[in-house]
């Protein structure tokens, strides 16, 4: 059940260690790096086989070595990089087929994402159109022999229709964004943006999202005439980073803070915005991430550093409106959560570097039906897929990505003495581990294209299909 994302040194004449990292390229253009290009698959040097390599488990690599990702272990593949880090992101929705995949074409999709720059004058939010995305080739079935293979014309229009494309339309900032979650309502795609100036703004990114789709042609950045959010709320005393919007009540945004208070938001008749004045009450420590159920468009869950998880009713103030507390979720703070959407299960996270899962109809007990514990770093983000119900996606401090399917058991036909002695200690559930990106911070699945998985850190930003996702 586990997929190994093997891969070669590139550092040793003498062994080959195998792994799932690539390697990140600096861009001479202005906004955006290039795409990396694909590894062959073939062994640099010495050409011998090596072990799997998984963090924690695997020996430390020598001062010599370094990992690369192995082709064959993913479907598609893209990287690139902004000229200022993008600690948050969220993927916008847009009017090309659900359903769709690499097998049928190159991809397209659009994401949104906040910097965080030195200056707090030179942030912006960025609409990426990723455009022309080609899965892995792990075979010579595609390359075609023909007596005008010599043809440079030819070879170039080859080369050029899969080259991937990144087209950005900026819109300026003022303050690093700590957090950003996008939304339509209506005709409109508005992002909600927490950012170091202890605001929760409401941006119409509407314009932007139309320009990206509709330019062609090479890597092109443009930045907008200067824009104004919707609305601004200052009612936090501090900065933070819990985010969500509804997906059942159309308006409905929660959003809260590192001193313990949590708003409900409410969109009004006319495009106005109404937030509550006295906020939800519970919570002693700062709200770290907030999810809206997907079935009860009442019900929100918070998590905190004060080790807790809280179960809201929205339509109740104040204390009362706490229908649940789990105590000591975690051993320390509870980073992120991530409720199902088809399941009643929620899925967190914390600077433990534990991931737990919990059944809803048993919360109230305060055992997680489901301990996992791979990352060595604190957990910073959380995903059930948006189609597979029991496999979710993790990412940690520790440059992991993890991909795990709860559903998966260890196999008991296995005879003693034949399990794989390099997944010894690997927990069946882990599908998959991706690497090679220094602090993970988010990762999303794309929710109109099955599988495809998107990751931002300190060093950029990774696109990926697994071959087992």
């Amino acid at each position: 059940p586990f997929c190994r994302a093997v891969s070669r040194s590139t550092m040793s004449d003498d062994e080959m260690v195998h792994g799932s990292d690539v390697d990140m390229e600096e861009s001479g253009d202005e906004s955006v790096g290039d795409h990396d290009d694909h590894d062959d698959g073939k062994p640099r040097k010495g050409g011998k086989k090596g072990e799997v390599y998984i963090p924690g488990i695997s020996r430390a690599l020598k001062r010599n070595e370094e990992l690369e990702f192995d082709p064959e272990a993913y479907k598609l593949f893209h990287s690139f990089e902004t000229v200022r880090p993008c600690l948050s992101f969220d993927i916008a929705r847009d009017a090309l087929p659900d359903g769709r995949s690499e097998e049928n074409g190159p991809l397209e999709c659009y994401i949104v994402a906040g910097t965080q720059a030195e200056k707090v004058r030179d942030n912006e939010i960025m609409v990426l159109g990723l455009k022309n995305l080609v899965g892995m080739k792990h075979d010579d079935s595609d390359s075609e022999s023909s007596d005008d293979s010599d043809d440079e014309d030819a070879e170039e229009e080859k080369a050029k229709k899969e080259t991937p494309v990144l087209h950005s339309v900026s819109i300026a900032h003022f303050g690093g964004i700590n957090r950003i979650r996008v939304n339509k309502l209506g005709d409109a795609t508005v992002a909600a943006v927490w950012n170091d100036q202890k605001k929760v703004q409401l941006w119409n990114i509407t314009g932007a999202l139309a320009d990206a789709q509709a330019m062609t042609g090479e890597n092109k950045n443009t930045k907008l005439a200067k824009e104004n959010p919707l609305f601004s709320f200052t009612g936090h005393r501090q900065e933070g980073y819990a985010l969500g919007w509804s997906p059942l009540t159309k308006g409905q945004l929660a959003s809260g803070d590192n001193v313990k208070s949590l708003h409900i938001w409410q969109m009004r008749e006319g495009g106005s915005w109404a937030v509550d004045s006295r906020g939800l009450a519970g919570h002693t420590g700062s709200v770290e991430d907030i999810q809206w159920s997907p079935t009860e468009a009442a019900l929100l869950m918070s998590c905190s550093s004060d080790k807790t998880m809280r179960l809201w009713d929205s339509r109740v103030n104040g204390k009362e409106a706490c229908v649940c507390v789990v105590n000591n979720a975690h051993e320390s703070d509870v980073n992120v959560l991530s409720w199902n959407k088809h399941d009643a299960l929620v899925v967190t996270g914390g600077d433990d570097a534990a991931l737990h899962v919990w059944s809803l109809k048993t919360i109230q007990f305060g055992q997680p039906v489901a301990r996992f514990k791979q990352h060595t770093g604190p957990i910073t983000s959380v995903e059930w897929h948006p189609t597979d119900t029991t496999t979710f996606i993790a990412t940690g401090e520790d440059d992991q990505t993890s991909i795990w399917d709860i559903a998966t058991e260890t196999d008991t036909a296995t005879a003693p003495g034949e399990a794989d002695e390099e997944m010894a200690g690997v927990a069946p559930q882990l599908m998959f581990l991706h690497l090679g990106q220094k602090e993970v911070k988010e990762a999303h699945w794309h929710p109109q294209i099955p599988g495809l998985a998107m990751t931002t850190a300190l060093n950029g930003f990774n696109v990926f299909k697994t071959i087992n996702c």
